[in-house]
């Protein structure tokens, strides 16, 4: 089937799932229950033509699903809080809320800074060391992309010994495997969601990936003698890096060729490290943040359908291609043809006619347009010379009455 469209995240105990501007989180709560909310995110792609441009819809995706992320795993973790912490009053509530928004702000802002500090200039640095034994800027970005990559591999093992961590990377696999398990066209239940894979094309693990391996096609290729310069160009490629990383993932996720399976394989190995198999009340919370926003069972009627409408057309035009056709059925056809040419060529001759009539009717009003002028000239001289022989008599008169 095709992509429905949906994605997520895993959270502390929870999944959130989002569909467009609609999000739910579901977390299981320390008692047992599953705790669902739901919420709008509207996307500046939706408000503006500009943000929907390729590349820049990538950038806004990316921050817009960073900072949807903090603010859903903050969630989460409230329900994990300390008790009395919990119980405050209205208006410390208020203050609380307008705090955790500006320390969310700093946190996203922070976490990109520590990001690009740790996977985009360390790496430089650390191949510079290198720069008196290597001449090549092409071998020495290649050197920073490897350094690159065994940063983010070592970063995402140390944290997966950490409980929390871990679970969390359970809760991942559920999210992909309930995502799996409505685009191949199954029921969403815990049976056939625990027998997909828990990985996924466009998963977020595989876009660092990609947004990794760009970075070493980038800098192979873009080189400054200015240190300073390179700093700079490594800093502000990275949204570039990261947009043309979402059209990547964008087309991976909705073609089901070889060349995309074959790109995809790194990012989907990537995945064996931040996915994990999730037990049956995991895939519960996934199920129902699912099924708060997406109504799969109507999403898989369409792909059904689309599906039998073009085996069928398929099937026809292959009998029709293998079919031979006999005698009668030539001479319909060609009886067809024949009218419909000969239709076409008396609608070009009525075309014909009527614009040679609308000419001819052109024609005739300049004509009686150019007569009127004419007449009207006529009549113009006429007074004239009729205002003249008034004039000369009237003079004739006063000349003959001085003559008396």
């Amino acid at each position: 089937m095709k992509s429905s469209g949906i994605g997520g995240q895993a959270v502390l105990e929870g999944v959130m799932m989002r569909n467009k501007s609609i999000y739910a989180v579901a977390v299981r709560k320390p008692g047992g229950e599953i705790a669902v909310t739901r919420g709008k995110c509207r996307s500046l792609a939706e408000r503006s033509l500009f943000f929907r441009l390729p590349i820049v819809r990538g950038v806004v995706a990316f921050v817009e699903s960073l900072v949807l992320g903090m603010r859903t795993l903050t969630y989460s973790a409230s329900f994990y809080e300390e008790e009395e912490e919990r119980k405050e009053s209205e208006k410390d509530q208020e203050k609380q809320e307008s705090r955790e928004k500006i320390q969310m702000a700093i946190t996203v802002a922070l976490s990109i800074v520590v990001a690009v500090a740790a996977f985009m200039l360390l790496p430089y640095f650390l191949s510079q060391m290198l720069s008196r034994h290597i001449t090549s800027f092409a071998a020495l970005a290649a050197i920073e992309g490897m350094i690159r990559v065994v940063l983010f591999v070592g970063y995402v093992v140390a944290i997966s010994f950490m409980e929390d961590i871990r679970r969390t990377f359970m809760y991942h696999g559920a999210e992909h495997k309930s995502i799996n398990c409505i685009e191949n066209g199954f029921e969403l239940t815990v049976e056939n969601v625990r027998r997909q894979s828990k990985h996924h094309r466009r998963c977020g693990t595989s876009f660092l990936f990609i947004v990794i391996f760009l970075s070493i096609i980038f800098f192979m290729f873009i080189h400054f003698n200015n240190m300073w310069l390179r700093i700079l160009s490594r800093i502000v490629l990275v949204p570039v890096i990261a947009g043309v990383s979402y059209e990547f993932i964008h087309w991976a996720g909705n073609s089901d060729s070889k060349a995309v399976e074959v790109l995809s394989k790194p990012g989907m190995l990537l995945q064996m490290l931040t996915t994990k198999e999730p037990d049956n009340r995991m895939i519960e919370v996934a199920i129902a943040s699912v099924e708060e926003v997406f109504d799969w069972r109507e999403y898989q009627k369409r792909c059904i359908a689309a599906k039998k409408t073009k085996a069928k057309l398929q099937k026809g035009q292959k009998e029709d291609s293998h079919r031979k056709k006999t005698r009668a059925e030539l001479a319909e056809e060609i009886r067809l043809r024949e009218e419909e040419n000969a239709r076409r060529a008396n609608e070009r001759a009525r075309r014909i006619m009527e614009q040679e009539r609308k000419e001819a009717e052109l024609e005739k009003i300049a004509e009686d347009a150019q007569k009127r002028k004419r007449r009207r000239e006529e009549m113009l001289q006429e007074m004239d010379e009729e205002s003249e022989e008034d004039n000369l008599a009237k003079l004739d008169h006063y000349f003959d009455g001085d003559k008396k």
